[in-house]
């Protein structure tokens, strides 16, 4: 059901519950326009697609999407969401079961197990299976190495393939620390670390202090860069400021598609041609960030906030455009502007999946982690009073 047919609702327009539910169905709905364009530069997408691709697409072969590319035979396409957002949706029932703030350890002990036993519905498969089966090979390397390899969880994630795989499904830590952007990001490095090491940790916890930063009154494009820009650290910081600056001088995303992407490239490992990685690739590193969040951020600076134009900026963009559009699609919905109606409905029907379930449960956990938050803090407040510090709240 919509967040209209079932009620849901803050205290305004852009109250808690409605800022949640945009972030998480906006992620979705991002994830599916970006799925079948994928790999591809901007070009050969307008070429496909006779222009630009301006809403759901069917996949780039067509009928023959299980057998065109075999090493990852998926229908992406036709409004069906792609490991962004079963990853997403995992982290968020590890939420729902632990009700706290998480960390490494509830990696391995609650999302690997859900992953690795408990058949789901796949969309890019069109059957029940273990969401294991379709992750990509950074996501499989959290069972290979925390369940078979029974590695430490706060280092779990040193030897992976540097990419944006945590970051990906950041957005829940970013919504359960709303308003909280260093939280969010403390968080988010945390349980980063079973899955990521160098700059894809470290994006882990920018996106999930962004998506925090965007949840605040009066957020704007601006204000969640600054929030970035005040926490993330080497490559990462100055890949998002370069982006940023560029982005500022356009207001459509046309112009900014070749920019952006000149911007990045020198932080970005993976090379000119995105499915034939340079040597250098995914390699630990101070100096580099991944793409996608950097071109996420200045989508949404060129867009100012507009969720369709920030998401169809993302997906034209191409590359690992399903990441950048879900990225993008959940700092837009946290920002105050949902996703188009008939988008969410149609990815919703197309992937046999509830969009709204979810933001659901983020919207309950998140109201009882921050009432926990608020009794410790007094808890610690009367501690530290009782040893003669001043008490900073009645």
């Amino acid at each position: 059901m919509t967040p209209k047919e079932e009620g849901i609702s803050g205290p305004g327009p852009n109250g808690l519950a409605d800022r949640v539910t945009a972030a998480v169905v906006g992620a979705a709905v991002g994830d599916a326009l970006g799925g079948p364009v994928e790999g591809y530069s901007p070009d050969r997408i307008a070429e496909r697609h006779g222009g630009r691709v301006r809403g759901i697409v069917g996949p780039w072969h067509g009928d023959a999407w299980r057998t065109a590319r075999p090493i990852a035979p998926y229908h992406k396409g036709d409004g069906h969401v792609t490991d962004d957002t079963l990853m997403t949706h995992a982290l968020i029932r590890v939420y729902d079961r632990v009700r706290d703030h998480l960390d490494a350890y509830a990696i391995v002990d609650h999302l690997v197990p859900d992953l690795m036993t408990t058949p789901r519905w796949i969309p890019e498969l069109e059957a029940e299976a273990l969401p294991l089966h379709r992750l990509f090979l950074a996501e499989k390397w959290l069972v290979a190495r925390l369940a078979y390899g029974h590695a430490d969880p706060r280092e779990g994630g040193t030897g992976n393939i540097v990419n944006c795989g945590a970051a990906m499904y950041m957005a829940p830590v970013g919504l359960v620390n709303a308003a909280n952007p260093a939280a969010a990001y403390a968080e988010a490095l945390d349980i980063a670390g079973a899955h990521q090491s160098s700059y894809g940790r470290e994006a882990a916890g920018v996106f999930a202090a962004a998506v925090a930063a965007a949840t605040a009154p009066g957020a704007t494009p601006d204000s969640v860069v600054g929030a970035c820009l005040s926490l993330a650290k080497d490559g990462t910081r100055t890949a998002i400021e370069k982006v940023c600056e560029v982005a500022a001088g356009h207001r459509d995303f046309e112009s900014a598609l070749g920019p952006l992407r000149a911007a990045v490239e020198p932080y970005d490992t993976v090379g000119p041609d995105y499915r034939a990685p340079s040597l250098a690739a995914r390699r630990p590193s101070r100096l580099h960030s991944i793409e996608e969040l950097p071109v996420a951020l200045g989508m949404l600076v060129v867009s100012g906030g507009d969720y369709r134009q920030t998401v169809l900026g993302a997906v034209n963009y191409g590359r690992d455009c399903d990441s950048i559009a879900t990225m993008a699609g959940a700092l837009a919905g946290a920002l105050g502007s949902p996703a188009p109606e008939e988008w969410a409905k149609t990815v919703a029907d197309a992937s046999r999946l509830d969009l709204w379930a979810p933001a659901r449960t983020l919207i309950e956990v998140t109201r009882e982690v921050f009432d926990r938050d608020v009794r410790r803090r007094r808890a610690h407040e009367e501690a530290f009073t009782a040893l003669g510090g001043r008490p900073c709240s009645d």
